[in-house]
């Protein structure tokens, strides 16, 4: 059976997010993870804005209900030392009249009880907005792996609402296993994210493979199929695989999605 997949914005992040929509529609797609407002880390997104722009947000939720297509998971929601939670109100209103499913949180607090307070304090305006939270742990964030995401959701105890986003990538680059993923408890997993590597990459290369360079699924030696039976039955699923340097007058966003999708899909079906 074929598995629902998602497009992810860095996956074509050349891409604002009516042509996303479009081309995950194109693929296959029945859902993208969207960043809502371009940013300076990623400086090949073109700039938009669905935040003051109202007329703006209207056309691409129109775009969204014409293509049947769902946000499954929105960024970029980050929570740091100085960060006031007021703050995200605007992108909570805007990510709740869009439809996401989750919204995506790194922390990079590095005070633990802030962290704590401060995540518990983003949960419950989330929950103001009707919308679910899932954590990503990352190796160069302060939520480092797996098992410190869980300890940190599993303090608010809203299974189900609030969970972690699963990254292949960052659950090999964090010495994870994927037995420890199938062994976490029930409603915490809420997504799952699918891309290749190489078996190893330098500490200081991490941050730019996440963003930048890794492998279409089959190009490296993750076990995507291990990875997806690991997960909870019916978790959503993207296609998380930038190539920045794929990035060619001659090889198009859409192509490049299309060859992502395929590769998973491949990959899923055992032929690597």
């Amino acid at each position: 059976m074929m598995r629902r997949l998602a497009l992810d914005h860095i996956t074509t992040v050349d891409c604002g997010p009516i042509e996303l929509a479009q081309i995950a529609r194109e693929t296959g797609c029945e859902g993208i993870c969207l960043f809502m407002e371009s940013m300076d880390v990623l400086p090949l997104m073109p700039p938009f804005d669905i935040y003051s722009d109202l007329t703006q947000r209207r056309e691409f939720g129109r775009v969204l209900r014409d293509l049947e297509m769902s946000l499954d998971l929105a960024y970029p929601f980050t929570l740091a030392g100085r960060t006031e939670i007021a703050d995200f109100a605007v992108a909570m209103e805007c990510a709740a009249e869009l439809g996401a499913g989750l919204v995506n949180v790194l922390v990079y607090d590095r005070d633990p009880a802030r962290r704590a307070d401060k995540f518990a304090a983003f949960c419950d305006m989330a929950r103001g907005f009707g919308l679910k939270v899932g954590v990503e742990f990352y190796p160069v964030s302060q939520i480092r792996s797996l098992a410190e995401a869980l300890e940190l959701v599993q303090a608010v105890g809203r299974p189900g609402e609030v969970g972690i986003n699963a990254d292949l990538l960052h659950l090999m680059r964090s010495g994870g296993s994927i037995a420890a993923l199938a062994a976490a408890p029930v409603g915490t997993i809420l997504y799952g994210q699918l891309c290749d590597g190489p078996a190893t990459r330098a500490a200081q290369e991490l941050d730019f493979e996440a963003s930048s360079d890794r492998l279409l699924p089959g190009d490296g030696c993750f076990d995507l199929a291990g990875f997806v039976a690991a997960l909870p039955a019916g978790c959503p699923l993207s296609v998380e695989v930038p190539r920045n340097a794929a990035i060619t007058p001659d090889y198009s966003p859409a192509q490049r999605a299309k060859d992502a999708i395929n590769a998973v899909r491949r990959a899923l079906a055992g032929d690597r």
